[in-house]
């Protein structure tokens, strides 16, 4: 008999979360991140003969009127739903019960392209299917050895400047990271969220959520700031002050944290997707080869989801707030 379970305890999910090696955005904390900003989260197992299979974290979402709620699984879901129809379907139907939504919007964790009955390539996307993913299980001679030249040689320029990596530690080291981060979008022209969103993150999901700071002379002039499960890390967030870039810190930085990432047993370091820009080419050095996820998958649930999809701008609007950084 398959049956669905709601999680109600972070311990019980997150360990559910890492049993399967599910992605960091699977994790409890980050629902409640999100639960504190507009969504609202379900953590749902499946069951086959009272042994969980696999799940997914839920996160929906209020529409205006007409529209039912927008559901979405952000990296989910996980387990055997990815891989078999019937426990997947067995979710799709809870969540029907529990939301009556629009669309369920999946971006499972996997590589290369799937076909799942009933769902299909949605044309409104939220992560970037275009990533970059280290594996980290080799060593740290060969990883280097697979970077670029120029990378490797910054990432000895940064040590040589004296450059120091620390763990922030408590809300005034996201505050200096937050005025850095404000530069790098100012520069890059990508809206944010709020400050009190990126000081939920750090106090939800605590060792999920590690931020590194890269300091030189006393002042903190790069952070980078990645989620971690026990084989994957995504970044998240990321930025570099004038005097960081003087110096290529965001080199040894970002050096740092694949070192600190391989000592935690992480096997594969996420970059969060890749444009057509300067901050690809960076990451690029670390990683020349590219990898394309599933991308977005949609399961419509409404009569409603043609004119969500081909008829409103609305539909735009609300992706480009999910994109938000």
């Amino acid at each position: 008999m398959i049956t669905v379970e709601v999680y109600e305890t972070a311990d019980a999910w997150d360990a559910l979360v890492e049993e399967f090696a599910g992605h960091p955005l699977q994790h409890w904390g980050w629902g409640t991140v999100k639960g504190k900003h507009g969504w609202q989260a379900h953590r749902l197992a499946v069951l086959d003969q009272g042994k969980a299979i696999g799940g997914a974290q839920v996160l929906s979402k209020r529409l205006p009127w007409p529209f039912p709620p927008f559901v979405y699984l952000p990296r989910g879901p996980f387990g055997k739903l990815v891989t078999e129809g019937r426990y997947r379907q067995t979710l799709v139907e809870e969540v029907r019960r529990l939301y009556r939504p629009l669309v369920i919007s999946a971006e499972p964790d996997l590589e290369g392209r799937i076909t799942w009955k009933g769902w299909r390539q949605a044309k409104h996307r939220i992560l970037l299917a275009r990533t970059a993913i280290l594996d980290l299980r080799p060593t740290e001679d060969e990883l280097l050895a697979g970077m670029s030249k120029k990378t490797r040689q910054y990432i000895r320029k940064s040590a040589k400047e004296g450059t120091v990596v620390r763990r922030a530690t408590a809300l005034v080291d996201i505050e200096v990271c937050l005025a850095i981060y404000k530069l790098t979008a100012a520069r890059a022209g990508f809206a944010l969220h709020g400050d009190d969103y990126y000081q939920d993150i750090f106090k939800e999901l605590g060792e999920h959520s590690p931020v590194y700071l890269a300091e030189h002379g006393g002042e903190v002039v790069a952070f980078l700031w990645p989620l971690v499960a026990n084989k994957t890390a995504f970044e998240l967030y990321g930025g570099m002050n004038d005097r960081g870039q003087a110096i290529r810190a965001n080199y040894f930085l970002k050096w740092s944290v694949i070192q600190e990432m391989r000592q935690r047993g992480v096997e594969r370091y996420d970059v969060n997707g890749l444009l057509n820009d300067g901050v690809t080419a960076f990451k690029k050095g670390f990683i020349p080869e590219e990898t394309m996820m599933v991308g977005t998958l949609d399961k419509p649930l409404s009569p409603l989801y043609p004119l969500w999809v081909y008829g409103l701008p609305l539909a735009k609007r609300l992706v480009r707030l999910l994109r938000r950084r």
